[in-house]
């Protein structure tokens, strides 16, 4: 009963310090990256491209990205530090004499970082992509809108390369606006129009001022027949080329990825599903790497787990680009560094405990 009672104790231990270490250093990392883009967001809203409004949608998006970008390293950094700590301490000393053995370690860390992991896989497999879709969305429609967003009381606003020229009196706070002048000039026909009201609509994903109760005069430069309408409403494009959205591989759902045969679509898929399995994997590497002397201090081995993850991860980018580039199979082109990954994992265990203890583990013995 009371060794029970000291491994609950332990584990509640570990697992919030676990927990409270990996949420604190993603934030911190999350912070950093997202300062360093909201400048990029913020040169944009100067040069017109967003409006103010959009920024803080497009800031928002961009922490869930990178949330999901940056939670491996958060928990394989967190790991080093909590244990390392706990081996400064002493506090494995006393757990090792307590009869806790490293397969009940990796229990105790594993209850923590396994919830953190399918976390992980569910920010990695949709939330992430829904939000890069979201920001190319409204980054798309903020750069179809620049023209829209310079219309201003009182001043008249080209489009279309001078093509169009708008004129108006007031706009409400609802976007409607009063008291519209327009010319119109396309080869050697010019029309001018004169609304009432008039507002700006997205139809068949084109963007159209939509005029309500005026007057419409068409005809060619020098003529003296001109074409003479009333109406009650009448649409015009505002923007030639609007188009649609171009599609972007970040923003795909994971279950197209999981439909096709495009290599850099399966590069995104396997990005994806790399997020849980290397948040797993580098747990398994992190427990043996955080060993450290009481004199060491707590980051004793920070330097070359630095090293290890930041050679897994470049192998991983350029697994990646060899597997588009047909130079290895697609299944290597996922599971490779996996394949490194769990040598090292053994080799480190091997050194930290001796062969003799694998050979125990093997057979089912040990703790």
């Amino acid at each position: 009963m009371h060794k029970n009672r000291l491994l609950s104790v332990m584990d509640r231990m570990i697992m919030t310090d676990l927990l409270k270490t990996v949420f604190s250093v993603l934030l911190v990392l999350v912070v950093i990256i997202v300062s360093r883009n909201f400048i990029k967001i913020l040169k944009m809203a100067v040069d017109g491209l967003i409006s103010t409004e959009a920024i803080i949608s497009i800031l928002g998006l961009k922490i869930l990205i990178a949330s999901a970008t940056f939670i491996v390293p958060a928990v394989f950094v967190s790991v080093l530090m909590v244990l390392g700590r706990m081996y400064r301490d002493q506090e494995m000393s006393a757990l090792s004499s307590a009869g806790v053995g490293v397969g009940r370690l990796y229990q105790a860390v594993f209850k923590a970082i396994v919830p953190v992991a399918i976390l992980g896989a569910v920010m990695a497999l949709w939330m992430s992509p829904w939000a890069s879709d979201k920001v190319e969305h409204i980054i798309f429609e903020q750069k179809q809108t620049v023209g829209v967003r310079a219309i201003g009381e009182g001043k008249f606003t080209e489009f279309n390369h001078g093509k169009l020229v708008f004129y108006v009196e007031t706009v409400d706070a609802d976007g409607v606006m009063r008291d519209v002048f327009v010319r119109n000039k396309k080869d050697k026909k010019i029309g001018i129009l004169t609304a009432e009201k008039a507002e700006i609509q997205e139809i068949d994903r084109d963007l159209y001022i939509v005029f309500f109760n005026g007057e419409r005069a068409l005809g060619e430069i020098g003529d003296k027949d001109f074409i003479f309408e009333e109406f009650s409403q009448y649409g015009m494009r505002l923007e030639e080329g609007s188009g649609i959205k171009p599609s972007v591989i970040d923003g795909m759902e994971t279950t197209s990825l999981l439909l096709s045969s495009d290599l850099k679509e399966l590069r995104e898929l396997y990005r994806r599903l790399s997020v849980p399995l290397s948040i797993l994997v580098l747990t398994m590497m992190a427990v043996p790497l955080a060993q450290v002397s009481p004199r060491s201090g707590i980051y004793g081995n920070l330097v070359v787990a630095f090293l290890i993850y930041f050679s897994f991860a470049n192998f991983e980018k350029v697994n990646g680009s060899w597997m588009v580039r047909g130079e290895i199979p697609t299944w290597l082109g996922f599971w490779g560094v996996y394949f490194l990954a769990a040598i090292l994992i053994a080799f480190l265990l091997v050194r930290l405990y001796g062969p003799a203890w694998v050979v125990m583990r093997l057979r089912g013995q040990g703790i």
